[in-house]
């Protein structure tokens, strides 16, 4: 497999492990159909889009290709087919939403350095391709978003983007340095909320 087909193989995976991830947000908050699908939508869709405007690429791909809004119709299907394993399974939110987290900052910052652009601007795209979409979602859901929580997940995020961008420039090869990037952040998101490790939060003494 060539890389280009690598990492559209990883663009399509993240994109529906996080229209799954919206859909079951919709899902949960009782949503009708149209509903549902545009949480998957906004999710799967709407870090990609901010990025690919950042570094000039219009339209950007979550509109012009159809592949992407077919995942997200697939995802609503599967989650509303499968309601009952859905409801059965702990925090399924954001268990898909760690397993989109890698694969949109990875792929968000390859993309961001293959138009041209430095190692800084690929890790802060490679971020904002992977919580842009769980931010969407959540302000349409009326929900505080995750990245202003004190959880371990823009951070994860930041080391995925940061160890494909570094290994990217230094020549590094892909393959591997994708993989591990993407391991990486689900393994780091994955303990954090299964241990429940937070980032430090500093509050005001009281007086």
């Amino acid at each position: 497999m060539s890389i280009q087909a690598w990492f559209a193989a990883l663009d399509l995976i993240g994109t529906l492990a996080f229209a799954i991830s919206g859909a079951i947000a919709g899902y949960q908050k009782k949503l009708d159909l149209f509903g549902i699908v545009t949480a998957a939508y906004a999710t799967a869709c709407g870090g990609g889009i901010i990025r690919d405007v950042c570094i000039g690429t219009l339209p950007p791909a979550g509109l012009s290709d159809w592949r992407y809004l077919a995942l997200v119709v697939v995802a609503t299907g599967m989650v509303i087919g499968g309601a009952k394993l859905v409801e059965k399974l702990s925090h399924p939110v954001l268990l898909f939403d760690a397993a989109g987290l890698g694969f949109f900052a990875v792929l968000g910052a390859h993309k961001t350095l293959s138009h041209g652009h430095g190692i800084t601007t690929a890790i802060l795209l490679g971020v904002m391709s992977a919580v842009g979409g769980g931010a969407v979602r959540d302000l349409l859901l009326n929900r505080t978003p995750v990245i202003l929580q004190k959880e371990i997940y823009a951070s994860a995020a930041l080391l995925a983007a940061a160890f494909l961008a570094i290994g990217q420039a230094l020549g590094w090869p892909l393959g591997w340095v994708s993989g591990a990037a993407i391991v990486s952040c689900f393994v780091l998101r994955y303990l954090s909320l299964r241990f429940g490790w937070n980032l430090p939060r500093f509050t005001k003494n009281a007086e």
